[in-house]
């Protein structure tokens, strides 16, 4: 378990996320026909196959440049809203840690902040209806309480809240999105963005041998 990442190792972090990603896109495809139109694995298959390829591209990369890489190459090859969602959660949390030359307990808080403000910005969602933001809110919280003891101890905090805040959307009612049609019927199963929000932040705990 390591207290810090340099660009490498960031880099090996995202791509150990998009593997998790892309051998996950039947459960993502599943959670998602409960809910929505079912295209939401197919999606994140897209653009984390393209994440993959701009990781690969990189050259040296700092920390902030390796997050980046990943939100714009989600943004452009997803395609839809989770194209927005995602690929603005890496891009703007990736923008206060440039110049950094590691990831830290402190950074990987940062960036889900930022990211999940960005998020929200964008998607004019909040927490409690049934979006990715009900995983990604509690992980950026547990991250800054547990930011302190270094990067695994934060990675390790964030995957158990994104976990949490997952499974907490089968009770919640859909009030933004494709599933706000289905009212009431929509209780009962995981919002898909939320599944593929813990899907990343546990793939890199596991990464870092954090759990």
């Amino acid at each position: 378990m390591k207290g810090a990442l340099d660009g490498e190792g960031t880099r090996a972090l995202l791509q150990a996320a998009a593997a998790a990603i892309l051998s996950g896109v039947d459960r993502l495809t599943e959670a998602d026909m409960a809910t929505g139109d079912g295209d939401h694995g197919i999606g994140m298959r897209r653009g984390f196959e393209a994440a993959v390829a701009a990781l690969s591209g990189l050259e040296a990369p700092s920390p902030a440049l390796a997050l980046k890489a990943v939100g714009t190459a989600v943004m452009a090859s997803t395609g839809g809203a989770a194209g927005a969602v995602f690929g603005t959660w890496f891009r703007a949390g990736a923008r206060p840690l440039e110049g950094q030359g590691t990831l830290d307990g402190a950074g990987l808080a940062t960036f889900l902040e930022t990211g999940l403000e960005a998020v929200c910005r964008r998607g004019g969602a909040a927490e409690g209806q049934k979006t990715m933001i009900d995983a990604l809110a509690p992980a950026a919280r547990a991250a800054r309480a547990a930011a302190g003891a270094g990067l695994g101890p934060a990675l390790a905090a964030a995957a158990a809240a994104a976990g949490a805040g997952a499974e907490a959307t089968r009770a919640m009612l859909a009030t933004t999105g494709k599933a706000r049609s289905l009212g009431e019927r929509s209780r009962g199963h995981i919002d898909p963005g939320a599944l593929s929000v813990t899907l990343i932040l546990g793939a890199m705990r596991d990464h870092l041998g954090a759990g």
